[in-house]
């Protein structure tokens, strides 16, 4: 299996604060079935900047290190962007890494107290010059939640969805957890990925539990191809997503 979002990279953002933290991350990641961990350093966010050359050396670092340790987890380049104004003009500059390094798929996170005004033309700017945007956990986002239409609408424009293994599983609290259900009834999730900043929480195979008793093989399936389809830059599988209904589906009841 595949994590396609997990800040592994040590001392560059939140997460991993050393190598052997990320060493650490890696071990539980393969205990829970991972064999390939896309690394997401968070970029342009306001606090931590992680440009698309940086990232790529520490990938080699890092994967060295897992080799000497005999640790059978892969690291792939990656990058968690933040939303921001000059957006194109740095993918232009080749400050901003798309995943695997693959034409195509970009991981973008949502500022968490707004949805920029430009988002849906910026979704629409990346797909004309032959990007595929993902958006990270915006079941994160209160204004998400508030108005579930918004991501059905940036779904719609083309953007695909990823959200948390913490948010399937509860530990975003039971109000995430629940709105989290609703977007994969919804068609609305195309990916899941751990976003772990340290291996005690690491929850991916809690998360695909939950999808398999909820939703059944397919869907669990559904997120593995998905997975593998993205890091090697190649169309995944999209259902026809459908409004979340106003009326909310209690998922935790059953």
């Amino acid at each position: 299996m595949i994590d396609i979002n997990c800040h592994i990279l040590p001392g560059i953002d939140n997460g991993s604060k050393h190598m052997q933290e990320s060493v650490s991350i890696a071990k539980t990641a393969l205990a829970q079935g991972i064999d390939t961990i896309v690394a997401t350093p968070k970029h342009m966010n306001g606090k931590y900047h992680n440009f698309k050359q940086q990232i790529i050396q520490q990938v080699v670092i890092l994967n060295q290190r897992l080799e000497e340790e005999e640790v059978a987890v892969t690291v792939l380049p990656g990058q968690e962007i933040r939303v921001y104004g000059e957006f194109i003009d740095s993918l232009e500059k080749d400050h901003l890494l798309t995943i695997n390094e693959t034409q195509g798929y970009l991981l973008m996170d949502l500022p968490s107290n707004h949805i920029p005004s430009y988002m849906m033309q910026l979704i629409f700017n990346l797909q004309i010059k032959g990007y595929k945007p993902i958006i990270a956990h915006p079941e994160m986002n209160p204004f998400i939640r508030e108005d579930p239409d918004l991501l059905y609408e940036l779904v719609k424009q083309g953007a695909l969805i990823q959200i948390a293994t913490d948010s399937i599983v509860g530990k975003n609290s039971r109000k995430v957890q629940k709105f989290t259900l609703e977007i994969i009834q919804a068609g609305l999730a195309h990916f899941i990925g751990s976003e772990a900043s340290h291996a005690s929480s690491y929850s991916y195979q809690a998360a695909v539990r939950k999808i398999r008793k909820h939703f059944g093989n397919e869907m669990t399936y559904l997120f593995f191809e998905n997975a593998l389809s993205l890091t090697k830059g190649e169309a995944i599988i999209i259902e026809e997503p459908v409004r979340i209904k106003k009326k909310r589906l209690d998922f935790l009841n059953k």
